[in-house]
């Protein structure tokens, strides 16, 4: 190891960034997931060189943090020990239930492979930015819908044959449609997505991309359909926009620049059985949360969350434990900050589920935590000058009410935003005035109001109690927000100091 990060670049095992709490590592292996052993392993491995601290993020990658420099490397050795293969270069994702869901349309990982390697065989990895990412996604229980990327390749049916739709710059909703074809071609339009995107730079994406160069990619195959004209249709922020977390109907879009690790509140999991409907092209979006019972034909995967994408190592070490001795043969990450525990029995699943609440994990899609995103705050972050997760568990047990799937809460520890950059409805920021309300924003920008920061969670719980008295039958909580104004919302929150 002998790369170090700047901020805002993918830390890697062999290149861990700098924060707030000392150095970070992500990695992801290349397996999919872990044995139970292995996450046991890994768990001690963060407790002897880390603060004891892990994390699942809104990707599905699990990073370990409060690293030295040194403790960096000794970590990288002891992974390499435990014979834990991770993914490096461009990234390209699959599914967490890939291979094994039987409701799958097509088994991603050939396409996947191949991409790769003709990403390298390309020389585009050193070309292009750390956040440059493809998903490959095959359907199934477990889709990649709510993951932004460059490029997406999602499988269709087309009669007795599957094919590629290829879309760019976003999610599911989000992206912009080039074309549907086979898999030879569908290879083909990601990488020369992936090379134009090369040649603007490393801070580039496939956003950038001019509509010339769209309609050339739309173009590419026979299958594709005629070139695209610019795209005029509404983003996902501007359709529905109570439920991606905004106020106003006429926001601007949750915006595209953080196609990485920390994407806007669509990442925050949804509650089961959640639909958004129909997407631009007719397309059914396919959102279901990570948590719950999964049925995969002969076993079950039980999806188990961790709160605010964090927890002690020490909780993940007896839950992979618990898991081990219940007979579970893997352990995968998933996107929603969840891990998915594999081949178990029904029975087996409701004992170990039992046994993750006790530990503090999340066992409901419906876990008022799911709707929160909390960076690491006080004292894990030097940076922090809030206790954000603190905040976040009095919030979730307090004002539950105001959690009902149709706005976000970001509680940051500074004005970074790094646990949630995009929108989301109602922001707590710590700063050297305490904790600041941020309507309808991001942790930038100016609060309207503060509390002290150990008092915040009681200045949420006064805007829940409006909520409540105010809000008309069927109204969720995000449109009774928006008809009491960000005026009053303020108004609300600094009351009662």
């Amino acid at each position: 190891m002998n790369a170090f990060s700047r901020r805002g670049a993918c830390p890697a095992l062999s290149a861990p960034m700098q924060t707030g709490d000392g150095f970070l590592v992500r990695l992801n292996p290349v397996a999919g997931g872990l044995s139970p052993k292995s996450l046991i392993g890994l768990g001690e491995s963060a407790l002897r060189h880390g603060n004891g601290i892990m994390e699942v993020t809104a990707r599905g990658s699990l990073q370990i943090r409060g690293l030295t420099a040194e403790s960096a490397r000794l970590l990288a050795a002891e992974v390499d020990a435990l014979g834990i293969a991770v993914r490096s270069g461009v990234s390209v994702e699959t599914g967490p239930l890939t291979g094994i869901d039987p409701q799958e349309i097509a088994d991603p990982r050939l396409l996947a492979d191949r991409i790769r390697v003709a990403i390298e065989e390309a020389r585009l990895t050193a070309r292009l930015g750390p956040k440059v990412s493809v998903v490959v996604d095959g359907g199934g229980q477990l889709t990649m819908d709510r993951v932004t990327a460059d490029v997406r390749l999602e499988a269709v049916r087309a009669g007795e044959d599957i094919r590629w739709s290829v879309s760019v710059a976003g999610d599911a909703r989000g992206a912009r449609p080039l074309a549907t074809v086979d898999d030879d071609a569908a290879r083909d339009i990601a990488v020369a997505a992936l090379r134009m995107v090369a040649e603007k730079g490393r801070e580039a994406h496939t956003r950038d991309l001019s509509a010339r160069q769209l309609a050339s990619l739309a173009g590419w195959h026979s299958f594709a359909p005629p070139p695209v004209l610019p795209d005029i249709s509404p983003a996902w922020g501007e359709i529905g926009s109570f439920a991606a977390g905004s106020l106003s109907a006429t926001n601007s879009p949750i915006p595209t620049s953080a196609i990485g690790e920390t994407d806007g509140a669509s990442l925050i999991s949804p509650q089961v059985g959640e639909m958004s409907g129909r997407t631009e092209g007719g397309a059914v979006e396919r959102l279901r949360s990570p948590i719950g019972l999964f049925n995969l034909g002969k076993s079950h995967a039980l999806g188990i969350g961790l709160p605010f994408g964090s927890m002690p190592a020490q909780n993940l070490i007896d839950l992979a434990t618990r898991a081990s001795n219940l007979g579970a043969t893997e352990i995968r990450l998933a996107p929603g900050r969840a891990l998915l525990v594999l081949g178990l029995s029904p029975s087996v699943c409701v004992s170990l589920q039992a046994s993750a609440a006790a530990l503090g994990f999340v066992t409901s899609a419906a876990d008022p935590r799911t709707r929160i995103a909390a960076c690491p705050g006080t004292p894990a972050c030097a940076s922090g000058r809030i206790a954000t997760r603190a905040i976040a568990e009095v919030i979730a047990k307090q004002s539950a009410d105001l959690f009902d799937g149709s706005l976000t809460l970001h509680i940051s520890g500074c004005a970074k935003g790094c646990a949630h950059p995009g929108l989301a409805t109602l922001t707590l920021v710590g700063d050297e005035n305490g904790a600041g309300l941020v309507v309808d924003g991001t942790a930038k920008a100016l609060p309207a109001g503060y509390r002290p920061g150990y008092d915040a969670a009681r200045g949420v719980a006064g805007i829940a109690a409006a909520i409540h008295d105010a809000r008309h039958q069927g109204e969720t909580a995000a449109a009774c927000l928006a008809r009491l104004g960000a005026a009053m919302i303020a108004e609300l929150y600094r009351r009662n100091q």
